[in-house]
């Protein structure tokens, strides 16, 4: 893979953690008093055995270190990337460097397919020369 589809890959899971640690502190964080004027919030609803909200203080820790190793990977994959040398003026020579190679590439292979249509047409030409010797019972000059 590419180093491009990479840094999409790590943004994509970057904002996926983000997306799954807000929605758990959302879901799971207890519920607090706003003002000493409103009452008292609902108890939380019956939780099932098997989620345990008892280890909720951890999970604001576990999720935003997973968050950090992300950003991590992708300062790492960043650092990667090729540094830009030379400035604007020296890309924009090298993409006219590579602008004239296509072109010269795209002549070559123009003339190729031309001389491969002129030898299609005389193979189909002899072809055809061959079927008609055949089908007339004709021996070939």
């Amino acid at each position: 893979m590419d180093i491009i589809s990479q840094l999409q890959e790590q943004v994509n899971t970057i904002a996926s953690i983000a997306f799954n640690a807000f929605g758990s502190l959302q879901r799971d964080a207890p519920p607090v008093r706003l003002s000493q004027n409103y009452p008292d919030p609902p108890p939380p609803p019956a939780t099932n055995p098997a989620e345990d909200a008892s280890n909720f203080p951890d999970q604001p820790k576990i999720m935003s270190a997973a968050l950090v190793k992300a950003a991590k990977q992708f300062d790492a994959l960043v650092a990667a990337l090729p540094l830009a040398e030379g400035g604007e003026e020296a890309q924009l020579k090298r993409i006219a460097e590579l602008q004239a190679e296509n072109d010269a590439v795209g002549q070559e292979l123009q003339r190729q397919l031309e001389a491969s249509e002129k030898e299609l047409k005389q193979v189909q030409e002899l072809f055809r020369e061959a079927t008609d010797n055949c089908l007339n019972l004709k021996k070939p000059d």
